[in-house]
This record gives C-alpha cells, sequence and structure tokens, in this order.
C-alpha cells in the first residue's frame, strides 16, 4: 500500500516521486457527542444497572420476601430483572434479544408489580438506568388510553403529557449519550442502548398506524414519531464532520498545510472506520448498519472538503494532490484496503468528485507537469552549457569522459510519468506521449547547442573532452530510453538529433588527422603509384599514433569511430585510383597495380579490423576494384562489375569510367558496352551504405 508520509514528501519541487505508508493506528477513539452524561455519573450508573429498584430503595419486608422466594422462578426479580434484556443484553435459547426486534410483539408491554411514578423513572433515568425504558412505555401507552378514554381534563392529560415528554427526554439524553460515543463504553451496556433505540422505532410505527386508523382525532398532540434513530445518525454526521474537521497534529515536515489537512482526514477516517468494523458491527442490529451510517459520514464530509476545496484556483502542488486523493489514495488505501474493502465496496459511496471536474483537474494536472517539465529540461541544459563555456573538464567514470546531462534529463521525464501514474495508470499512459515528444524536442535543442558549441570552442583548453563526453551522452540517453520504455526500436525523432549530434562529434574528433593524412594520399597520385607500399604504411603508422586520443570514448563508439577512419581510408584510396592521372596500356602494368591494390587492401583492413572497425561491408571494395583492373576480357569485366554494383549500389558509371580510364588497352566501343551493364538492375546486398556516394568523380 502506498505510503501517505512518503508520498507528499515528494510533491513538485523535491525531485522524488514517492511511495504512501500504510496509515498507522492511533490510540485516538470515536468521538462523544455533544450532549453525553459525565464519566462520573456513568460510571454510577453502570455500576447500578443491575441492582433491583426494590433494594436500592430498601430491604422489602418478610411476606414480600417469602413471595417473592415463592415466584423466583416464574419471573425475574425486581424491575432490572423484570427487564432484564436491557441490562443481560442476551437472550434466551430460542428468544430474540430486545436489539433484534424482528420476533418482538407490538402489543402493550407488560410490568410484574407495580407500575413505577414518574419521579421514581426521573431518579433511574437521572442514575443512568436505561432499564426506566419499559416503564416509561407504558407511562405513556396509559396516557394515551386516558386520553382515548375522555375521562380526564384536558388540563390533567397536558401535565402528564408534559411528564412524560421529561422522562423521554432524560432518556433520549442518555440512549444517544452511550451510542455517539460507542468506543468508550461497554459492549453490554450499548446493547442496552441499542435495545431501547430499536424499541422507540418500531413504537414510532405503531404510533404511525394507530394514529391513521384514528384519523387525527384526539385530545394530545402525539410526540411521536421521536425519531431517535434520525437523531443518532445526525449526531454520527456530527461527529464524522468534528473528527475529520480537528486540526492536524505537528509534524509531517515539509507538507502544506492541506497536504497535513488531508492526510490527517484520510488516516482518521481509515482507523475510524476499522474501529467500526471491528468493534461497532458485531453489537449493531444489522437494520441499523453501523458501517453504513459512519462510512457514509465520513465519505460526505470528505468530499466536501475536497469540493470546497477544488473551486479555487489550485497551485500546481495542490492540483496533484486533490488528484491523488481522489483518483489513487482513497479509494486504493481506504475504500479497498483490506480491513474495509468487504464492508466499503458494497456501499457504492462513489468517487470524492464528480467525473467533470476529475477531468478537468486532470487536464490542468498535464499541462502544468509538461510546463514544468520543459522548464527543468532547458534549466539542465542551460547549465551543461554554461559549463562548457566555462571550460569546465568532463567528470570521468570508468576512464570515459562523462556527462550528467542525460541522467537529468531522463529523470525529469521518469518522475513527470511516474507523477501522473500514482494518480492512474490511464493519466501515465497519456501524459507518457507528451513526455517523448517533449523529449524529442528537447534533443533537438541539445543537438543545436552541441554544434554552436563545436564552432565557438575551438580554443578551450578541454574542448575536445567535452566533446567526448557529449557523444558518450548519446549512450546513457539510448539507453535510458530503451530502459524507461522497454523497446529496443526507438522512434527516429528520438534517435535523429543523438545520430547527429554523434557523427558531427566525430567529425570535429578527426579533423585534425584527416588533415595530417590528406597530403600522405596524395603521394600517390604524385608518384603515380611508384611506391604505394609504403606510402600506404605511413598513412597506417600516422593513424596508429592518433587513436589514444580516442579511448575515453566508450567502447562502442570508439568502434564505431574506427569504422568512420576505415571508410575514409578506403574512399581516400578510390579517389586516387579516380583521379584519371595513370593510364596503363599494357596487360602486365595493369596486373602490377592490382597487385598492390589488393596488398593495401588487406594492410587496411586488418589494421582497421585489429582497432575496432566493424566495417565489414567495406571489405569488397578495394580487393573487387583490383580484379576489375585486372582482367583483360570485357565480358569477364562485365560480370565483375556487374557483381561489384550488388555489393555497392552507388557505384555509377562515372566512378566505373575514371577505373576504366586506367585500362590504356580498352577501346572505346568496350568502355561503352562494360559500362551498359550498369543499366540492368541486379538487386543490392542489405544494408546499404555510402561508399561512392562521398566520392566525386569528373
Amino acid at each position: 500500500m502506498l505510503k501517505m508520509m512518503t508520498f507528499f514528501q515528494g510533491l513538485p519541487g523535491q525531485q522524488t516521486v514517492p511511495g504512501v505508508p500504510d496509515l498507522p493506528r492511533s490510540s485516538q477513539k470515536l468521538p462523544p457527542a455533544s450532549e453525553v452524561e459525565s464519566e462520573a455519573s456513568m460510571s454510577e450508573a453502570s455500576s447500578e444497572d443491575l441492582v433491583p429498584p426494590q433494594e436500592a430503595k430498601g430491604a422489602p419486608d418478610r411476606d414480600e420476601e417469602e413471595a417473592t422466594k415463592k415466584k423466583k422462578k416464574k419471573r425475574p426479580k425486581g424491575l432490572a430483572n423484570v427487564f432484564s434484556v436491557f441490562t443481560k443484553g442476551r437472550k434466551k435459547k430460542g428468544q430474540p434479544s430486545s436489539a433484534e426486534p424482528e420476533g418482538q410483539p407490538e402489543s402493550q408491554p407488560e410490568l410484574s408489580g407495580p407500575l413505577p411514578t414518574a419521579e421514581e423513572l426521573k431518579a433511574d433515568l437521572e442514575r443512568g438506568r436505561l432499564e426506566a425504558a419499559r416503564p416509561l412505555l407504558v407511562l405513556e401507552r396509559e396516557l394515551q388510553a386516558a386520553a382515548a378514554a375522555g375521562g380526564e381534563s384536558a388540563e390533567e392529560l397536558v401535565r402528564r403529557q408534559s411528564k412524560v415528554e421529561a422522562l423521554y427526554a432524560l432518556l433520549r439524553h442518555q440512549v444517544l449519550g452511550l451510542l455517539l460515543r460507542p468506543l468508550d463504553v461497554a459492549p453490554e451496556r450499548l446493547r442496552q442502548a441499542l435495545a431501547v433505540l430499536t424499541e422507540q422505532e418500531r413504537e414510532d410505527r405503531r404510533a404511525a398506524t394507530a394514529a391513521e386508523a384514528a384519523g387525527g382525532s384526539g385530545a394530545l398532540v402525539s410526540a411521536r414519531p421521536r425519531r431517535w434513530l434520525q437523531l443518532w445518525r445526525r449526531g454520527v454526521e456530527e461527529a464524522a464532520e468534528e473528527r475529520l474537521g480537528r486540526r492536524p497534529a505537528a509534524g509531517a515536515e515539509g507538507l502544506s498545510e492541506a497536504e497535513r489537512t488531508f492526510l490527517h482526514m484520510g488516516r482518521t477516517m481509515k482507523e475510524d472506520l476499522e474501529a467500526v468494523v471491528e468493534r461497532l458491527k458485531p453489537l449493531f442490529p444489522a437494520e441499523l448498519d453501523v458501517v453504513a451510517a459512519y462510512a457514509e459520514s465520513y465519505h460526505r464530509h470528505f468530499a466536501a472538503q475536497l469540493a470546497a476545496m477544488a473551486q479555487f484556483e489550485l497551485c500546481e502542488r495542490d492540483t496533484y494532490m486533490l488528484l491523488v486523493w481522489v483518483q489513487n489514495l482513497y479509494p486504493n488505501d481506504i475504500i479497498n484496503s483490506p480491513k474495509l474493502a468487504g464492508e466499503l465496496q458494497r456501499l457504492n459511496l462513489g468517487s470524492l468528485l464528480p467525473p467533470r471536474q476529475i477531468r478537468l483537474l486532470e487536464a490542468t494536472f498535464l499541462s502544468n507537469e509538461m510546463t514544468s517539465v520543459k522548464e527543468l529540461m532547458a534549466r539542465a541544459l542551460e547549465l551543461e552549457c554554461q559549463r562548457w563555456a566555462r571550460d569546465v573538464a568532463p567528470q570521468r567514470l570508468d576512464s570515459h569522459c562523462h556527462s550528467e546531462l542525460a541522467i537529468d534529463i531522463i529523470q525529469i521525464v521518469s518522475q513527470g510519468q511516474a507523477k501522473a501514474e500514482s494518480i492512474t495508470l490511464d493519466l501515465g499512459t497519456q501524459i507518457k506521449q507528451m513526455l517523448l515528444l517533449e523529449l524529442a524536442t528537447f534533443l533537438r535543442s541539445y543537438q543545436r547547442a552541441f554544434d554552436e558549441f563545436l564552432e565557438r570552442g575551438k580554443q578551450l583548453r578541454n574542448y575536445r573532452a567535452n566533446v567526448i563526453a557529449n557523444i558518450n551522452n548519446c549512450l546513457s540517453f539510448r539507453t535510458a530510453m530503451q530502459q524507461k520504455w522497454q523497446t529496443q526500436d526507438l522512434p527516429g525523432h528520438l534517435l535523429g538529433p543523438l545520430s547527429e549530434l554523434k557523427s558531427h562529434g566525430f567529425d570535429t574528433l578527426l579533423q585534425s588527422l584527416f588533415g595530417d593524412l590528406k597530403p600522405l594520399f596524395k603521394r600517390f597520385t604524385q608518384t603515380r603509384w611508384a611506391a604505394p607500399a609504403q606510402t600506404l604504411e605511413e598513412i597506417i603508422s600516422t593513424v596508429g599514433e592518433r587513436l589514444p586520443e580516442f579511448s575515453e570514448l566508450h567502447d562502442c563508439f570508439r568502434e564505431e569511430l574506427m569504422e568512420v577512419v576505415h571508410l575514409h581510408l578506403v574512399k581516400e584510396y578510390i579517389v586516387r585510383l579516380s583521379k584519371r592521372s595513370l593510364v596503363l596500356k599494357s596487360a602486365e602494368q595493369q596486373q602490377q597495380l592490382a597487385g598492390h591494390i589488393l596488398a593495401n587492401a588487406e594492410l587496411i583492413q586488418s589494421f582497421c579490423t585489429q582497432n575496432g572497425s566493424p566495417a565489414t561491408w567495406l571489405h569488397h571494395a578495394l580487393p573487387k576494384l583490383a580484379e576489375i583492373i585486372r582482367l583483360q576480357d570485357p565480358s569477364a569485366i562485365k560480370i565483375e562489375v556487374a557483381t561489384y554494383a550488388t555489393w555497392y549500389p552507388d557505384f555509377s558509371k562515372g566512378h566505373l569510367s575514371a577505373i576504366l580510364a586506367i585500362k590504356g588497352n580498352l577501346s572505346s566501343s568496350e568502355v561503352k558496352s562494360i559500362r551498359s551493364i550498369l543499366d540492368v538492375s541486379t538487386g543490392t546486398h542489405e544494408p546499404f551504405k555510402a561508399l561512392f556516394s562521398l566520392i566525386k568523380v569528373g
């Protein structure tokens, strides 16, 4: 279950996305009603409620005692024992208790012995003796009978009725006082109060039926229905409002006032309802549905508090808090908590806010969160650019140049999605697509900022190290995105900016090396290929000396960079062959040049492969050209050209003409015939990478 305290400590501005703890139990109990008797009086009542009235007033005389002994097995002794259902809270086998009205007749209640006077009943009620409820009911019935008979004056009837109503006021005070602080009351005492309430509800129904039959005539105005059940429910409502409305306890550092308030309300509601389910439900009659009474009251007040807050213009933090309570904490941690789910699910309490208001809050949350994500990303990039401009050396991690930018950005994205998912999974799905688009926008901004740094920062001491750190960042971004969205196939709008950033970084790192190689490659044509082996060895040696400069790249990027070097060596070699400065008329000369090309190709391939180049697709580039130069039969040359075109689809007629120009013994018609083979599509080997499209020919 989510952890509430930790949850709110992770609200916006604290860069954590939390879980929420099990709501801890508190020692507080359900509150007393506004009208309750003092602890002293209740202690007195509970200690005397099993004492028969005769014993309380004095010892009976011997005749009464003997008579009582004779009747002991026929009926209980004294007023308290006569109505033992109120004091014992239990029933004889096969007989229903007073708290279970289904089996009770609705006839005139019977009493053994004389009916107590109003003064005696008043004394009993003031001492908290609920046994007085039954004789009070008899007194009320007698009054009704006297009024119906018409033998007494109206003044006398009103006087008697005022006494009865005063006694009922005392009884109501006692009964509701117990029912509205049920956890402070002994179970037997609570059962007594419930029995009285149940009997009063039954009497309300009987009186209503009698009044309907009588047609509303009578000398007295009926005081029924008394509606004590409604009063109890209203008291429960007030208790819920009082409990939830208390000021939250101090503590919970880092929480706003609203967050502390709702945390208090959630804890209180959960703990109170658990107490109702565990301790009150077994005591209350099923028809009172005590769980529903409390749950609905707490729900209404909780919903009213949220609705009142939702009317105001909320800050980002409070909008998020409301949604978390409405969509997550309330339904999951309270309604569906292990101890309450079985009871509360049947009540269909519903949501704390109406659907339309929830949708508006969700739209506001998404807008707020995307604005926040955009601002946080922009700030992270700004700080990174400031470090470049100040020539701050990048961190080293496992001997590689390292930047925290990718970690910061992915954390911002992850927190945005986690916050939405902490409301609902559906909201998490909605924000995911928005975050992907915002991430793509950020990556384009990042790539543009890096390009500006490449142009402006060339004189900085840590220029190359920061270039390497940003190339390494591409791996951090790619890996994090693959893990975050659990896919190896990231969309092009995410990978595109990273690929461009990496490519521009490689170009910058290799610019100096390629500049050093340019005059060496020119020697091939300047010496008319007189000593190609020595020239190439010098080229390879120069590259080898510069490779340690790239050691702080991640291994995968060092391999990619070596592939770029491999491509450059092959491309520049072909450029020199295509200069048309060398024309060989004899087959022997052509075969000798082909042998040099094969040897050079093997050296390039061996060196690049040993240093990590994965470019196996370049292995055929020079050997196949050597074979075209070596062959003399036009038909065989055609076959070789056709094969070559399948390996390198960007090998054009212009490139072919430049190579055939070396073969000075071919006629124009033969050259034309060989060139025509490129008009025939022979298919390509996948994947296709550019080689000859990088080579310009005259």
